[in-house]
């Protein structure tokens, strides 16, 4: 085992810890899988609406696209990626269920907050609100899910919960364009944080905490917790760990980079087209837009992010090597497709070929999330989904969305190519990234079958 060599404290890490899956029955733990998918549904609704609200606001508000960048993205990251670990490693001890229900009423506060915003400061101050909110959500989720269903399921499970990813996306993209074109931008966040609150009192009332079903559970992690330095010496012992980190990390910054700028794209490109479907179908352009990008691109990423997590499972119960093959592929299938995506001259086709690369930009979700979880122990695995958390969203989504911002910037201004092709061009360059991504899938497959530990 890598974390053999770390001595004192974190030694304790290698004692099993009896499972807590006989604290709930079947039935429940498909309710409560539900119930968090509901959650981190509104989790990414509030978190992306404000891709297909980007051109109206920045309208509004005056905007460059590097100020877009910044407050989709950076904005957001900054304390959402901070606060990730030490909301982790309370959730090793104290109540999931209640942290979680907590921070869904924070974040949803704050995404009807950004409502209210008058100018581009108040509303990155509020969309750091919104991160705050959200740093409490999947750290204790993921540790919930792990006690929740037997291992041999565990990537399936993590992975629908992950649907929510592009399930949020679908519903904030539809929902944001077409409450946006009848009410503005600003009612769109009011109605995209409302159902949060609702589902935070539903999380307080109705999800269980394992721990305290199980005295004997409750005893032995209480005698493993090991502090947070002794934590983080366990994880740098896994070079798994950190190989499907930077590679997840490298997906996001690709994935989150594109998200502000997709419906910009489509607006700069093909203006006309968009308003001669949009007529067709009795909507404006930022709703027929927000529906198709929505409907497409979502229903696709829920699909992708379902298969990843078969596959891992699948496949993984014979080789776990698989677990870092499937989205090895993918990274790798992705680039041409997109790049080929974004060059035809009809948008029509754009937004059906981009459906391809949302599959494959989301099987790497199952996998994953799957293998941070089973790369250590119990009592470490909240702490161990927030450090990945804090990697991808650090890289991803503090860095994706600004990095393609300036880059659209730079390319249609100092470069010369307009708004139209800086932002093709950038959307093009970014994509480019998921070759890193590729390499460091491949060589997590030499460590993974060594390193895994339940």
């Amino acid at each position: 085992m890598a974390d053999s060599v770390v001595s004192g404290p974190a030694a304790t890490s290698t004692q099993p810890t009896p499972s807590p899956l006989g604290a709930v029955s079947k039935g429940y733990r498909r309710y409560a899988l539900t119930l968090l998918l509901i959650i981190y549904t509104l989790n990414f609704l509030d978190r992306q609406v404000i891709n297909i609200l980007a051109e109206p606001i920045k309208r509004d508000l005056g905007l460059a696209d590097w100020q877009l960048g910044m407050m989709t993205g950076l904005a957001f990251a900054v304390f959402y990626t901070i606060l990730g670990i030490p909301i982790a490693r309370y959730a090793e001890r104290a109540n999931r269920p209640l942290i979680i229900a907590g921070s869904v009423a924070a974040w949803s506060a704050f995404t009807m907050v950004c409502g209210a915003a008058q100018n581009f400061w108040q509303l990155v101050l509020a969309r750091v609100g919104v991160g705050i909110g959200e740093a409490g959500c999947s750290p204790p989720a993921h540790s919930l899910i792990t006690d929740y269903v037997p291992k041999e399921n565990r990537a399936s499970a993590i992975a629908f919960y992950s649907i929510g990813t592009p399930l949020g996306a679908l519903l904030g993209m539809a929902m944001g364009g077409i409450v946006a074109d009848h009410y503005g931008w600003r009612a769109a966040f009011l109605v995209a944080g409302a159902p949060g609150i609702i589902m935070a009192l539903v999380a307080a009332f109705t999800l269980v905490e394992p721990r305290k079903k199980l005295v004997a559970e409750m005893a032995a992690r209480a005698a493993t917790q090991i502090s947070t330095k002794a934590a983080l010496a366990v994880l740098m012992g896994k070079k798994t760990f950190w190989l499907v980190a930077f590679a997840a990390s490298i997906k996001a910054f690709v994935g989150y980079g594109h998200a502000p700028f997709t419906a910009s794209f489509f607006f700069r490109n093909h203006t006309q087209e968009i308003a001669d479907l949009a007529a067709n179908f009795g909507l404006k352009s930022g709703g027929f837009l927000g529906l198709a990008l929505g409907l497409i691109a979502g229903t696709a990423g829920v699909f992708g992010a379902w298969l990843g997590g078969v596959l891992a499972d699948k496949l993984g119960a014979k080789d776990l090597r698989a677990y870092v093959i499937v989205p090895a592929f993918a990274s790798l299938i992705t680039i041409p497709v997109y790049i080929f995506g974004v060059m035809v001259d009809s948008a029509a086709a754009a937004i059906v070929i981009l459906a391809v690369p949302a599959v494959l930009g989301t099987l790497w979700y199952g996998p994953v999330y799957a293998t941070a979880q089973s790369i250590v122990e119990p009592h470490m695995r909240a702490t161990a989904s927030a450090v990945l958390l804090f990697i991808i969203n650090l890289v991803g989504l503090g860095l994706g969305p600004v990095a393609v911002g300036v880059l659209s910037d730079v390319l249609a201004g100092p470069v010369g190519l307009g708004e139209a092709e800086g932002v093709r061009w950038a959307l093009i360059i970014s994509t480019l990234f998921g070759l890193i991504a590729f390499v460091l899938f491949w060589q997590a497959r030499k460590t993974i079958r060594e390193e895994m530990v339940g």
